[in-house]
């Protein structure tokens, strides 16, 4: 029995260092070829190459780099920031003031996350289009400012929150803004950590929507930079991987700067 076991912890070991391995594989591959040659890439070098500085040269001196870097920064922040006020505060009402009216609307809610990205480009490209919003940061980030998952999130995780504080301010004087900044925010940085990660990873990764709002060379961001690399008659992976370690960088920051607090939001665990 003890040996059946010690095979089966062997074998399980084994799986996970295989499953390990495959998703750290990618990530690996795209730092080193960062620093290597086209020709080296295509060729399937693992090992660091000597052409580092020379890809961080001709990226720099590429000014389209900068402009889309800056935009994908600017949408990602501001996008992050204003999406996480407006779903934190939809989550809070939902709960806080909780009615069948508003479970009907969360329910809603809920069934907007069934419906395809794709089949929502026309109408938005439609709408936004006649408001004159299409090639401009507002444009692009204003679909990612309330989305049902964020809302969710925060109402599920509201529902760990301890009522009594919200009575207690009340008996005490505080309005309802007041408790929402002053207690609110504070007991549940977990859920604002984690909508954080989640909204600035959504905004910072999309490709589709950007790809129909933001049709002006100045206006688009890395991940439209990376696919119009491909369509050069000659293709330079180098400065492609490059490019890719620096779309990935801000994500991997912000994830482990907030990771424990990320780990916590997805459980709906508050902090006292």
């Amino acid at each position: 029995m003890r040996l059946k076991r010690t095979v089966w912890s062997v074998i399980r070991y084994i799986f996970l260092i295989i499953v390990c391995f495959l998703s750290v594989f990618p990530i690996y591959f795209m730092f080193i070829s960062a620093s290597n040659s086209s020709t080296d890439i295509v060729a399937g070098r693992l090992f660091p190459g000597m052409e580092l500085s020379n890809n961080l040269k001709t990226l720099f001196n590429n000014s389209v780099f900068t402009v889309d870097f800056i935009n994908s920064i600017k949408y990602a922040v501001m996008g992050t920031i204003i999406s996480v006020i407006v779903c934190s505060i939809a989550g809070y009402a939902f709960e806080i003031y909780h009615n069948k009216v508003k479970d009907l609307v969360m329910s809603i809610l809920l069934l907007s996350i069934m419906v395809p990205v794709a089949a929502t480009l026309i109408p938005l490209y439609t709408a936004f289009g006649k408001l004159s919003l299409l090639s401009k940061g507002i444009g692009f980030v204003l679909p990612f400012l309330s989305t049902a998952f964020l809302i969710l999130l925060f109402r599920q995780s509201t529902r760990a929150f301890p009522l009594e504080l919200v009575e207690a301010a009340r008996i005490d004087g505080l309005g309802e803004v007041a408790i929402f900044i002053k207690i609110y925010v504070p007991v549940m940085r977990s859920t604002f950590a984690t909508g954080v990660i989640v909204s600035f990873m959504n905004i910072w990764n999309d490709y589709l929507w950007a790809l129909v709002c933001l049709q002006k060379k100045d206006s688009q961001t890395l991940p439209l930079l990376l696919s119009s690399m491909l369509d050069a008659y000659v293709i330079d992976y180098g400065q492609m991987m490059l490019i890719a370690s620096f779309t990935t960088l801000p994500l991997a920051i912000i994830f482990f700067a907030l990771q424990k607090n990320f780990t916590q939001g997805i459980t709906g665990a508050v902090k006292g």
